[in-house]
């Protein structure tokens, strides 16, 4: 087992955004306004409401002779998934949909399929052959986590690999694979930037999330020279409602209410983080291969975590079917454009080959069959419980084993090749 923490969301106010700083990871706080904000707050409700066909691929620079691995298809794959909750002990309790009950099978029987050329399924031999005295590091919050439980999965195939090291809350921690002199690192980093958050013994926040743009957070920098690869990704957390701030002034903030601070946006904070980060990576010493992962997509239906959303469907979607929303289409924009910018400020140099973006969204969002939804706890248990109506589904996190199985695959391929 993967280890738990005391809660799987993170408490913040629900918010007007709809598919912002609430939803499952966020609990208590107010949810009316006053009626002096209700025009301000109609336009922002009538942004998130609107939904648009998914965004189109990046305009990846696809070298000779090389396909596009993220353009592609789901394709049956009758012998299933390469391992189950029975064969792995590392999948997290709330992830392990079969140990849970789900009783359809069907999710478990696809493989992606990159058109113009070949994605071979995760070989844990080859990996850790090739990856012999070498370092994982997998920096951001909990959907790295979830992509961690597949890759130990699949690679304990090979040899189970030993905990190191792991925190108190074991949000942070470290497996080595003894036969190969290998570790697999997870850093919790949910901001990526230095955050300061208020919680109290309960994990409910007390007070807004202060966030530094101006300054990375220590925990995964102060490592960096330590890791041989290293991906490295943003997520929801970025919707949270916060106060932002640079050199230790407040300079606005993202649905504060009832503060009279400037409204800048999550967009203005993903932006500035992102640029915070690539300049590092670009001007550190140490050159790691970097893999940036992509906006990993929800599938919210007919509410959203805190008031009845479920995501339910068992077959995947057919492309053009899936309808992103404001928040969706906006952080995959923002990040395509700072990493090109990244990637053009390293053209001509050797480096630009240790940068690589890993464009997992465009698979995912065809996948709405793949996530936990209440398959969270033993659900056999809950659905004869006089309270099954009020459980709360998870439709960000992945069931594991699952379709989060095919970014591994994705890590292998971009990793040997």
């Amino acid at each position: 087992m993967m280890g738990s923490s005391p809660m799987w969301w993170s408490p913040s106010p629900p918010s007007p955004w709809g598919r912002g700083p609430g939803k499952w990871w966020a609990l208590g706080g107010p949810l009316a306004v006053k009626a002096v904000g209700f025009l301000l707050l109609a336009g922002l409700m009538f942004r998130v409401l609107c939904s648009f066909p998914p965004s189109p691929a990046p305009a990846l620079q696809i070298s000779k002779g090389k396909c596009n691995l993220f353009n592609g298809e789901w394709i049956p794959n009758p012998s299933g998934p390469a391992y189950t909750n029975a064969s792995c002990r590392f999948i997290d309790d709330h992830q392990n949909c079969m140990m849970n009950g789900r009783p359809d099978k069907g999710y478990l029987h696809w493989k992606w399929k990159p058109y113009g050329c070949d994605l071979p399924s995760f070989d844990a031999v080859r990996f850790l052959d090739s990856m012999r005295n070498r370092a994982w590091g997998l920096i951001g919050d909990s959907i790295l986590r979830n992509q961690v439980q597949s890759l130990l999965c699949l690679l304990s195939k090979a040899e189970e690999p030993v905990e190191v090291y792991h925190d108190k809350e074991y949000k942070n921690r470290r497996w080595h694979f003894q036969s190969y002199n290998f570790t697999v690192s997870i850093v919790w980093a949910p901001f990526l930037i230095k955050s300061d958050v208020f919680e109290n013994e309960n994990g409910v926040s007390t007070s807004e999330i202060q966030l530094h743009l101006d300054v990375l957070d220590a925990s995964w920098t102060s490592q960096y020279e330590s890791f041989d690869y290293v991906i490295i990704s943003g997520g929801q957390w970025f919707l949270r409602t916060a106060v932002y701030l640079e050199n230790g002034a407040v300079v606005g903030c993202h649905y504060c209410q009832n503060k009279n601070l400037v409204e800048l946006g999550f967009e203005h904070l993903y932006h500035k983080t992102l640029q915070k980060v690539f300049s590092f990576i670009i001007t550190a010493k140490h050159k790691p291969v970097i893999f940036f992962r992509t906006w990993s997509p929800d599938h919210f239906e007919n509410g959203e975590w805190f008031n009845g959303g479920s995501c339910n469907r068992v077959t995947l979607y057919k492309k053009g079917e899936y309808r992103e929303g404001y928040n969706e289409r906006a952080m995959r924009a923002i990040e395509l454009e700072e990493f090109n910018k990244a990637a053009a400020a390293l053209r001509g140099s050797a480096d630009v080959e240790r940068l690589k973006l890993m464009d997992t969204y465009s698979l995912s969002f065809l996948r709405p069959d793949g996530h936990v939804g209440p398959y969270r706890t033993p659900y056999p248990f809950a659905k004869h419980s006089k309270n099954a109506v009020s459980i709360q589904n998870d439709c960000l996190h992945w069931c594991v084993p699952g379709p989060i199985d095919a970014w591994n695959d994705l890590v292998m391929k971009m990793a040997l090749d």
